[in-house]
């Protein structure tokens, strides 16, 4: 290129451009503003495909070249440099003549002389980093919206986590919380509490079906929320129970009449489907009157269980006479110590299946009291009174032993046995003894895992849960979150104890065929399980149609009165039998 005096000039210019590449990926040219052509070197040539070798070409070579879309900006770009007898810098598309699109840099350097304006410059491919940097950029936009779609759901997990799904009233753990934070702002005699139950619940659900209880419980929630005064914090507590927190209540005699107006709102009737449902309440009152709260929810509790004994629709205030109740309770936990004492607690077997292929892979044991008297008790009356007496620990290792010599026996047999899966109290998670008895019992791994029961708040477990946790795992016994969802656990919670398996609470499950919201946000938990790498079991699985249902959105394991029923070792040994010859017990 005669303008361009030597090749150090040259370099010089590259330098003051700011341009460091190799040369043989640089094309050079030189264009006199007065002139209409430029100059170019081989590499211009080869750059934009002309197949020609002259140093001279026509400027609309160039201008031809370029992308329409990208034509006036390049001109533009030009323009402008000349207009400054700056610096030009500009970046475009070309089309080869085989019609491939390649993406350009140009830079050049303003020359004055004799009034004449030449530019001697240098072009090189940037396709690479072009299309690099548009997929990192779409690959950035598709993490952030990933990013903005887990945080949703994390949202919607959290907000669930410590709401009912049904009333949209916090849960019973929120519940607890706001308690103890109003004890701490106005001080225990300043607290009260309502609990209510719907009478005649259960023969409604029975006879009506779930979603005519689901229309009554919506419906005495809004009525509980216009009965009470503003400033009281309203949750639903149990299936059919609300509680309601006021401060700065005026006297016991106050809070009753309160009770007594909202138990005549709460005797409605329902529609439902062209059927009217009559339904009332009952409510125990308790006050902290200076006492400490801690006690305050279980009162009341009693105070509505002696309601409901007398009779419907009635209210009574927590006092030194329902006292007797708790010693009933007392002599109910006599008899739970002598029956531990007996062997009188037995392990009851609940099948759990695979979702997609139906095999049994794992069975929950749960515990039954066969009493002398009073034959096969359920846990619901014996569960409450052994975890209040501190016994909860010893049931959950009575049924554990029991659970392991059925496996031998079943094993005896030839019989193979799938995972079983224990309770495990609060208490014996954090007894420092736990491991070493478990490795006396000759547990191998992958044939147990524990499932942490009653109200377990992770988020706040001390170090020797943990500690425990670690040790389990380390004997191949697995760890799983039951009843997820009901405001046991947390996302945060999971995180740090990494559970194999979490157990969807069965009221999440249930409505999910009525329900598109609650279908959503089981699809949402299923999805938060999937990113830590945890199993989903759904227990509650009462119908063919929740089976379907669930097996789509992703559950791994189904649970429920339309998969098994809880049954004693004998008929749980014979379906194993049986489900074995049809090759329907998963082999680990």
């Amino acid at each position: 290129m005669k303008s361009v005096r030597s090749e150090q000039e040259f370099q010089n210019i590259l330098r003051r451009l700011g341009i460091a590449l190799d040369a043989s990926q640089i094309g050079v040219w030189e264009h006199d503003t007065q002139k209409d052509e430029v100059v170019w070197d081989l590499q211009m040539h080869r750059l934009y495909a002309t197949g020609k070798t002259q140093k001279r070409v026509k400027a609309e070579v160039w201008m031809n070249a370029i992308h329409p879309d990208d034509l006036a900006q390049a001109e533009a770009d030009f323009d402008r440099a000349i207009a400054t007898k700056d610096i030009y810098s500009s970046e475009y598309r070309i089309i080869l003549p085989d019609g491939e699109i390649r993406y350009l840099r140009s830079r050049a350097y303003c020359f004055e002389e004799d009034g004449h304006i030449t530019f001697i410059g240098a072009e090189w491919d940037v396709t690479a980093d072009v299309l690099l940097n548009r997929e990192l950029r779409r690959q950035k936009a598709i993490a952030e919206a990933r990013a903005v779609a887990l945080e949703a759901s994390t949202e919607r997990i959290k907000y669930a986590a410590e709401h009912d799904y049904l009333t949209g009233l916090p849960n019973r753990r929120f519940f607890d919380r706001r308690l103890a934070e109003l004890a701490g702002e106005t001080g225990p005699e300043k607290l009260a509490i309502l609990h209510i139950g719907l009478d005649r619940f259960k023969q409604i659900n029975d006879t009506a079906g779930h979603a005519a209880g689901d229309d009554v419980l919506k419906s005495c929630a809004r009525q509980i929320e216009a009965g009470v005064p503003k400033n009281s914090f309203i949750a639903r507590v149990s299936g059919d129970e609300f509680a309601v927190l006021i401060a700065n209540f005026v006297s016991l005699d106050d809070l009753k009449t309160r009770a007594e107006q909202l138990a005549q709102q709460l005797k409605q009737s329902v529609w439902h489907n062209d059927e009217v449902l009559r339904t009332g309440a009952s409510m125990g009152v308790a006050a902290a009157s200076g006492r400490s709260i801690a006690s305050l929810l279980a009162e009341s509790d009693i105070a509505l269980q002696r309601a409901k004994k007398l009779g419907r629709g009635r209210v009574e205030v927590y006092s030194a006479h329902l006292k007797a109740q708790l010693t009933n309770e007392q002599r109910i936990g006599r008899q739970l110590a002598h029956g531990l004492e007996k062997g009188e607690f037995v392990p009851y077997y609940q099948a759990q299946v695979e979702a997609r292929t139906r095999r049994i892979v794992g069975m929950e044991v749960l515990a039954r009291w066969r009493h002398p008297k009073r034959g096969m008790v359920l846990p619901g009356e014996f569960i409450k009174v052994a975890s209040s007496l501190g016994r909860l620990d010893d049931l959950d290792a009575a049924i554990l032993k029991a659970a392991l010599k059925d496996r031998q026996a079943w094993m005896r047999q030839g019989v193979h046995v799938p995972r079983i899966a224990v309770n495990v109290s609060a208490a014996r998670l954090s007894d420092p003894l736990l491991i070493d008895e478990l490795k006396h019992l000759d547990v191998r791994p992958d044939m147990l895992s524990f499932e942490l029961l009653e109200t377990i708040f992770l988020d706040d477990s001390e170090d020797d849960v943990f500690a425990n946790v670690a040790g389990l795992k380390a004997m191949g016994i697995d760890i799983e979150i039951d009843d997820f969802g009901s405001g046991h656990a947390s996302i945060i919670g999971l995180v740090k104890l990494k559970p194999r398996r979490m157990k969807i609470d069965r009221q999440l499950v249930l409505p999910t065929t009525t329900s598109r919201e609650q279908k959503r946000l089981l699809r949402s938990i299923i999805d938060i399980a999937k990113a830590l790498n945890i199993e989903v079991i759904a227990e509650g699985v009462e119908t063919l149609e929740h089976a379907k249902l669930l097996t789509r959105l992703g559950c791994d394991i189904l649970q429920g009165y339309a998969i098994a029923y809880p049954v004693p070792a004998a008929d749980m040994l014979a379906r194993l039998t049986e489900d074995q010859q049809l090759g329907l017990v998963a082999q680990h």
